[in-house]
């Protein structure tokens, strides 16, 4: 796998994590992993945590979405966003490289 084109992030998802970051005395960036695991054998690890000298920095609105060079292959071209819906707000990856997905959307297969 090799990553041709980066992945994007939209304006709705860096101005929710300028959101979380205006509350926190240590604001943060958002960090984006791929795993083996989860129900279709890979997932997302969604979390805040400081950038690291080999990630991918995306920036916007003042505020950091990083991914480590690992990751990098499986979100090629995917978007990050940031959702309000009934049963939740969450930050969602579409990922034009996965095959399939769980319900859940947190587990994908390629």
């Amino acid at each position: 796998m090799q990553l041709t084109v980066p992945p994007k992030v939209t304006p709705r998802a860096f101005e929710r994590l300028a959101e979380i970051n205006d509350t926190s005395d240590a604001p943060q960036a958002l960090r984006i992993a791929v795993e083996g695991g989860g129900c279709s054998g890979f997932q997302y690890e969604i979390e805040l945590g400081d950038p690291k000298d080999d990630d991918l920095v995306l920036e916007g609105s003042g505020q950091k979405v990083v991914i480590d060079p690992i990751s990098l292959p499986f979100l090629a071209d995917a978007t990050i966003d940031f959702t309000t819906e009934l049963i939740g707000a969450r930050f969602v990856i579409e990922n034009p490289n996965a095959t399939s997905s769980c319900g859940c959307g947190t587990s994908f297969s390629m």
